[in-house]
């Protein structure tokens, strides 16, 4: 049980955030209405992922100077987990586009800069399919993380700075700090991005400990 408070904390921040999320009051903002309730969702989805590829990047480290498989088990896994809450912030994000900015997607530099992280994290799945040896997989699977990493800061935080952007805090634009946020939304949005981001270390917890048990078993042969 000592193990397992952060999931039972996981469990509590997610069901506070989606029944707070969706009664709790928020301000009524120009355009934004009712859809400023996504920020709930939204952004700790990328948050998450964002950790989560963070957490990957170190155990890619971790194996290239040990090169214990334990490290590229846990490696891959926190880089599948990461991948689901991608495609989850690209869709939460579609969507809320959808009904702000009149269409799903509008080649937004933000839009096109997280899509393309994400196309060359999902190439990074390919890449491992596509190697049989599981020494050779490991090695050249945590070299192309280390790179993929260095690509991620650039892409989501410094190029789309340097643009016009209709994501709030880019090209100009005032970021969410400068809106009325009132404390309702703030006793929502920080549990949601803690839920969240505990719920994404959860998936890659336990398939990583799939994958370890199916590595010793492998290996007992």
């Amino acid at each position: 049980m000592r193990r397992s408070w952060w999931k039972v904390l996981c469990i509590i921040l997610l069901a506070y955030t989606i029944i707070g999320g969706l009664l709790l009051p928020v301000p009524r903002q120009f355009i934004l209405n009712e859809t400023v309730r996504n920020l709930y969702y939204h952004v700790p989805m990328w948050f998450t992922m964002i950790l989560l590829f963070s957490y990957s990047f170190y155990y890619a480290l971790r194996y290239l100077r040990t090169g214990n498989m334990e490290y590229d088990v846990k490696g891959v896994s926190m880089i599948n987990a990461g991948l689901l809450f991608s495609v989850l912030g690209m869709v939460t994000g579609m969507e809320w586009a959808k009904y702000t900015w009149g269409e799903p997607w509008s080649n937004d530099p933000k839009q096109l800069a997280s899509a393309l992280c994400m196309l060359i994290y999902f190439a990074y799945i390919i890449l491992r399919g596509g190697i049989k040896d599981e020494e050779k997989r490991a090695k050249i699977s945590a070299v192309y993380n280390v790179f993929a990493f260095a690509l991620m800061i650039p892409l989501l935080f410094v190029l789309p700075r340097m643009v016009d952007s209709l994501h709030p805090g880019n090209g100009g634009n005032p970021g969410f700090n400068a809106y009325d946020l009132d404390n309702n939304m703030r006793k929502v949005f920080y549990p949601a991005v803690l839920g969240w981001y505990l719920l994404g270390v959860w998936i890659a917890t336990l398939q990583s400990r799939i994958n370890l048990l199916q590595l010793k078993k492998e290996n007992s042969f």
